[in-house]
């Protein structure tokens, strides 16, 4: 981990003392959080890849196997093609 320095108003690092207070959590943690969730809003590689996470999870979880998978995708091509 390393430290990272910022500069805020001191009416913002009070709201944020007093939000992290109320949540229990250090003012670290809840910047932690915060840039963490930015990222994962703005990270589209990371957004496709959760989403590929979670479709392959239901998918494996209905019993569809990546052979289906490639049975689907060689038939879906072939009627395009």
């Amino acid at each position: 981990m390393t430290t990272l320095l910022i500069r805020i108003d001191d009416e913002v690092k009070g709201r944020l003392n007093r939000l992290a207070r109320i949540e229990g959590k250090t003012t670290s943690a809840v910047v932690r959080e915060l840039i963490e969730e930015r990222i994962k809003e703005r990270d589209i590689g990371a957004y496709v890849d959760d989403l590929w996470g979670r479709i392959g999870g239901k998918m494996k979880s209905k019993g569809v196997t990546p052979a289906a998978i490639e049975k689907a995708i060689k038939a879906s091509r072939k009627k395009a093609g």
